[in-house]
């Protein structure tokens, strides 16, 4: 097998290229790769900043559900986001297709986002019974507030650039007309510019006057399916965390919450539904909209 992720210099730009079909799902391998290119990146004295991109018609569907209810594998994906979080050089991605689940959480522990005018971004873990649970509900408030993030995560729905790039979850577009190969590596070498910007380290933001009132209201406000799946329950209760723990133990709960989310029988019967819908048995739709969005979430 063919390493799915290749790390290329071009000038003083490590370019980590992640490429297996069909939706560039986070398995073992990858991850695994990811992990090794970014150390090779931070080795190499020439390598000044990383530019993380896809082939294929996706940046990242999520992860593979291969890969649920087996042991887990290291290295982790909140262990592979956290090292590009913590580089020393700045990390740019590139996003084009969709960005879902446990993609569009490696994206944004990047340093920065570039994106193509029609790519698509979303955490549609609730649909399926979980949360996002690589840091999605720590990072999403910090990039959007706290509001936006809610909304994002409790609707599973994903959004495109123009909105992404309004709420602040993308940094730059590359314009219609223009060739995105031709412009990223300029647009990202000047974000890269601006230095390392850890997004665990960005102030979370709320429009409300008394956030944490206004998520306990939320949280009142829900109307739980019958079948009892607590999910959107557990999303209100990570993001409380966010708001009152400092980044490492919240991001600690999102993982405990995560998994008390993977191992109820209400995820697993979402899970044995869609399978029986007839759809790629080692994949899971992740957000909707035709092939592209054909993935699995955290």
């Amino acid at each position: 097998m063919c390493n799915p992720v290749t790390l290329t210099r071009h000038g003083n730009c490590g370019l980590v290229t992640l490429f297996s079909p069909p939706v560039n799902a986070l398995s073992q391998p990858v991850r695994s790769g990811l992990a090794a290119a970014m150390n090779a990146a931070l080795e190499d004295a020439r390598v000044e900043w990383v530019l993380l991109q896809s082939g294929g018609r996706c940046f990242s569907a999520g992860a593979d559900i291969k890969e649920f209810g087996k042991p887990p594998q290291a290295p982790l994906l909140p262990d592979v986001i956290r090292a590009i979080e913590s580089s020393a050089k700045p990390v740019v991605a590139w996003l084009h297709g969709v960005s879902l689940g446990g993609g569009l959480e490696l994206a944004m522990a990047c340093h920065y986002r570039l994106a193509a005018p029609d790519a698509r971004f979303g955490l549609p873990e609730v649909k399926l019974g979980l949360i996002p649970g690589a840091g999605g509900t720590q990072r999403l408030p910090r990039l959007i507030g706290l509001e936006a993030a809610l909304d994002m995560i409790l609707s599973g729905e994903p959004i495109g650039t123009r909105e992404a790039r309004k709420l602040g979850l993308v940094d730059g577009v590359a314009d219609e007309g223009h060739t995105p190969e031709a412009m990223r590596l300029v647009m990202a070498a000047e974000l890269a510019g601006q230095g390392v910007r850890p997004t665990r380290e960005r102030e979370l933001v709320a429009t409300s006057e008394a956030p944490l009132a206004w998520l306990a209201a939320q949280r009142e406000a829900l109307t739980l399916p019958i079948s009892g799946d607590l999910a959107p329950l557990k999303a209100v209760e990570a993001l409380e965390a966010a708001m009152t723990h400092s980044f490492d133990k919240a991001l600690a709960c999102e993982r405990e919450l995560f998994l008390e989310c993977l191992a109820s029988p209400q995820r697993q019967a979402k899970v044995e539904a869609f399978l029986a819908r007839g759809r790629d048995s080692r994949l899971l739709n992740a957000g909707g909209g035709g092939d592209a969005a054909r993935g699995t979430t955290a």
